[in-house]
């Protein structure tokens, strides 16, 4: 059974940023995506970024337009974490982040929430003005 267990998360200032952590249990297929996303009150949960993995190589990447440029996500291997790093954070970045997992990757719905299989129980990220 696949877990997956965010941390990182907090409180900011306009500018700032954070490193939030996905620690990953139980992934068995070979070749598997990892998507963020978030959800702030109010609003439906929204994609952030994705990348897929086959064995040791990277695949694909994709972020959202609203953070491009700003935000990364990588993996430590080693330790099962999959990172999300987020710069020059904004006030409109606040919200709840979720980590999320499906074997195998397709462009087709990397970017969908539906699609994802796992999801962990998520982390405030909370951006003051």
């Amino acid at each position: 059974q696949v877990q997956l267990v965010e941390s990182g998360g907090g409180l900011v200032q306009t500018g700032g940023s954070l490193r939030l952590s996905c620690a990953a249990s139980g992934v068995t297929s070979a070749t598997y995506t990892i998507g963020w996303f978030r959800q702030a009150p109010g609003k439906e949960r929204e994609f952030v970024a994705f990348r897929s993995w086959s064995g040791d190589s990277a695949l694909t990447i994709d972020y959202a337009d609203s953070v491009k440029g700003r935000f990364s996500i990588s993996r430590d291997n080693p330790k099962n974490l999959v990172y999300l790093q987020m710069k020059s954070l904004k006030p409109e970045d606040s919200a709840v982040y979720y980590c999320a997992a499906r074997g195998g990757f397709d462009i087709a719905w990397s970017t969908s929430a539906s699609a994802y299989n796992y999801w962990g129980q998520g982390t405030q990220v909370t951006v003051s003005s």
